[in-house]
């Protein structure tokens, strides 16, 4: 039977366990700051990722469902804080001339300002990482990329738009060195990236 990376003396035992332990207490900063955003704006967490995630992707992007894969939740989850968000006078719903069943969610002004304040709750997590040296950058994000990519090909996470699993991404030199057939150039470790 293998051991739970959160009995301590398995943790101390094994450096793997212990940056188990690390990415936990990071997403317990994400859930901390998150929870400190909305209760200045009387909104969820979930409502205030869907803010900041409608002020930066696309219309194609910006849909129930494919908001519910992005989260990894239930449509009727996003439809619920869509449905709040609409009654806050944060979101507008877009119809398609197509099909009136399917509709953009666009920001209004004030969810616009709203997603651009609340956006920049990562701030004091990133301070940290700023002061780090290029190398322990570059390393610190191809790690975090790959674990992003076993977790996403494992099943637990679904969409990914990272350079890694992307159609255009070419591997070469042993994983080394990146090319991008979209943009025809090749790609530093460094500038791989997490959400294209």
């Amino acid at each position: 039977m293998s051991k739970s990376d959160f009995d301590l003396k398995y943790q101390n035992e094994k450096i793997e366990s212990r940056i188990v332990a690390a990415l936990e207490r990071i997403s317990q900063t994400f859930r901390v700051m998150l929870w400190e955003e909305s209760k200045n704006f009387s909104l969820s967490p979930i409502q205030i990722q869907v803010l900041i995630f409608l002020l930066y992707h696309s219309a194609e992007k910006r849909k129930v469902s494919y908001i519910a894969d992005e989260f990894n939740m239930t449509k009727a989850t996003i439809s619920d804080s869509i449905k709040t968000l609409e009654q806050k006078k944060l979101v507008s719903k877009e119809f398609e001339e197509s099909d009136t069943r399917s509709y953009v969610i666009n920001l209004t002004k004030r969810g616009k300002e709203i997603a651009d304040r609340v956006s920049m709750f990562s701030d004091e997590l990133r301070m940290p990482i700023e002061k780090l040296h290029p190398d322990e950058k570059e390393n610190l994000l191809l790690s975090l990329i790959g674990i992003i990519n076993h977790l996403n090909k494992a099943g637990v996470i679904t969409i990914q738009r990272m350079c890694l699993n992307c159609i255009h991404h070419k591997s070469l030199n042993k994983g080394h060195q990146h090319f991008c057939t979209l943009l025809n150039k090749t790609i530093e470790s460094s500038d791989l990236r997490i959400d294209c």
